[in-house]
């Protein structure tokens, strides 16, 4: 029934979109047209596409896996799944029409091959996609609406009631939208016999799995079991195989990963990363790009008032405007970080490298403006530019202070597997500076796992309206 809802949704948009980039294209004519009104091409001729259109873009759809529901997958995988399809989909129409170009009669009243509008072509494509994003984008939303209300519900039994089942119990009743429902546990310890977990029941132990997949109408198990559990795994599994129901299994492995953990392929050998992030491929291109715009804007706006800035700096000491210092970046490859001097020349000459306090006396008077507001930081604007930073990311430490907490927290060197960035997660919830690196690593490893265009966009909407000042030392 989704299946067929998903379908005809992209149908009527893609009839919408065909008949509108018709009328934008020779009607309004949005674009410059090299037809009068008067000498307008025959709908007809166009309206012989359709039966191409109709049969192709369904073909297309399908293949791109746009008809196989999947409750987990996100808008974004999604929306470039449609955005290929339809590219793929408007290159074989042209190829058609490249091919078959029937007689016309032209303008001047000469008969020639016809040939269709590109213009009218890019069109179709555009609002397309567009028109089929957003049906989806509905669909979805009626869908989740359906699922939270208790209906279209997939039933779950989770075998294994160990804290990886607990886990991913709660992860599954959060996420009401997706429609899944579990309805219990099974478990061989017999301490959890007749118990709950997250209201959850155990309804037996691993014995009474096929009597229980009939009772309870199971659509899917999850076998959450414990590495040594491999015996009993591998029974579950011959249990499993002799009812329709789609299993997964949940590996014991992940109180070893604290970033997401993907299926990898190595020649047909299933291989689990445990440190992938989802900065990678598109999504690094696309936060590059925005990293680009906003630093090359964001500099291009503050350029007439940075030699004010400098002389303010230059004034107070007569020393440099810049200070320059090596900070520990994406993989852990050194760069130099730069600033606007806030402090006073040779300030850690005889203490070495240690952190800024409240009220630190090494700061100059108009140095300890630029740091109440994190004025001093705008120069990494250009380290953004080269490439060395992010606008938003976990904010780079210093070598020295790195070799300190990579040995107090093996966690910590995940935070180089994403740039440094100006602003990050931590950073807008107080946790900047002199403050607990235990907390700051929670939020910095929270942000890498669960990155998105959506919460850059929030910690940098939360960056403006709030400022860094808050314990910023």
């Amino acid at each position: 029934m989704t299946q067929a809802t998903y379908f005809g949704s992209d149908l009527v948009c893609t009839l919408v979109a065909f008949f509108a980039a018709w009328y934008f294209r020779f009607e309004v004519a949005v674009l410059p047209s090299a037809f009068v009104k008067s000498h307008l091409p025959e709908f007809d001729r166009y309206l012989a596409l359709l039966p191409f259109i109709i049969l192709l873009w369904p073909v297309v759809f399908y293949f791109h896996g746009l008809y196989q529901v999947r409750r987990g997958r996100s808008r974004v995988d999604e929306a470039l799944n449609v955005l290929v399809a339809t590219l793929l989909a408007t290159v074989l129409l042209s190829v058609v029409i490249t091919w078959w170009r029937p007689e016309y009669q032209q303008p001047d009243g000469t008969n020639g091959p016809f040939t269709y509008s590109r213009s009218f072509l890019a069109l179709f494509a555009a609002l397309d996609l567009f028109l089929v994003i957003g049906g989806r984008s509905i669909i979805r939303n009626l869908l989740s609406r359906l699922r939270r209300s208790g209906h279209n519900l997939r039933r779950i039994l989770v075998v294994g009631a160990g804290s990886l089942g607990k886990e991913v119990t709660r992860k599954i009743r959060h996420h009401e939208e997706l429609g899944f429902q579990v309805v219990g546990f099974l478990d061989d310890d017999p301490g959890k016999a007749q118990a709950s977990f997250v209201d959850v029941p155990v309804l037996g132990t691993l014995s009474d799995i096929g009597d229980i997949l009939i009772e309870q109408n199971v659509d899917q198990v999850l076998i959450t079991l414990p590495l040594d559990a491999h015996k009993k795994t591998l029974r579950v599994l011959e249990a499993v195989a002799r009812e329709c129901v789609e299993v997964k299994l949940v590996p014991d492995i992940l109180q070893f990963a604290t970033l997401r953990a993907t299926m990898e392929d190595l020649d047909g050998t299933p291989v689990i990363n445990l440190s992938q992030v989802p900065l990678q491929g598109w999504h690094s291109m696309v936060k590059r790009g925005m990293d680009i715009l906003m630093a090359a804007a964001a500099l291009l706006l503050l350029l007439p008032f940075l030699p004010l800035v400098a002389l303010l700096i230059w004034l107070e000491d007569h020393g440099p405007i810049f200070y320059k210092q090596e900070r520990m970046g994406l993989d852990g490859r050194p760069f130099m970080i730069w600033k606007l001097r806030s402090m006073r020349v040779n300030a850690e000459s005889s203490t070495g490298p240690v952190w800024a306090v409240k009220d630190d006396p090494r700061r100059t008077l108009f140095g300890s403006f630029l740091r109440r507001w994190s004025l001093d930081e705008l120069p990494q604007l250009w380290n953004v530019l080269k490439g060395e930073m992010s606008i938003v990311g976990p904010r780079p430490e210093r070598p020295a202070f790195v070799s300190e907490f990579k040995n107090r927290m093996p966690q910590y060197m995940h935070r180089h597997r994403v740039k440094a960035g100006i602003t990050g997660w931590a950073q807008v919830h107080g946790w900047r500076g002199n403050t607990s690196i235990k907390k700051r690593l929670q939020y910095d490893l929270y942000y890498i796992e669960n990155w998105s265009l959506k919460l850059d966009v929030k910690i940098l909407w939360m960056t403006v309206r709030h400022g860094l000042k808050i314990n910023a030392y």
